[in-house]
């Protein structure tokens, strides 16, 4: 399978957790963590459950992979998230050393891959993460827009 098409299968799980998330009543957001084709820890938003700001998707498949590889050093890894990093996540991506971040829809309000700030391109920073967004943008976006639209009436 091309990258495109393996991206876009990992997505897919990535959208499983951001469902299981929207079932939880938290912001559907999912995220996956793969190394060598496998993937290694999922995450799904759960910041109200946890009574924990820091529990976005990301941060929840960091710590898992952590965990499941027995380092922070998530070196050769892969993250899928189906919405652009915020800036939190963004810093915890960079210092855990993920190789790679593939993202679904943009997060004009928080985005920290380039819409509201890179900040993947900050010159001083230690270690460089390909960034790639727009992976399935419309079904992750579709999941938020329809978990926000009742809210917002």
């Amino acid at each position: 399978m091309h990258a495109m098409g393996t991206d876009k299968a990992f997505m897919e799980l990535a959208l499983e957790q951001a469902r299981r998330a929207r079932d939880a009543r938290e912001v559907p957001v999912g995220a996956v963590l793969v190394r060598a084709g496998q993937v290694i820890a999922t995450g799904a938003n759960r910041p109200i459950g946890g009574c924990d700001p820091t529990a976005h998707a990301e941060i929840e498949a960091l710590r898992a992979g952590a965990i499941a590889l027995g380092s922070y050093r998530l070196n050769a890894t892969e993250l899928y998230v189906t919405l652009e990093p915020c800036l939190m996540c963004a810093a915890a991506i960079v210092h855990a050393r993920v190789r790679r971040v593939v993202f679904g829809a943009w997060d004009p309000r928080a985005g920290a891959a380039g819409s509201l700030i890179d900040a993947f391109a900050l010159p001083a920073l230690n270690h460089r993460v390909d960034v790639f967004g727009g992976v399935l943008q419309e079904e992750c976006a579709a999941l938020l827009t329809e978990f926000f639209e009742p809210r917002r009436r």
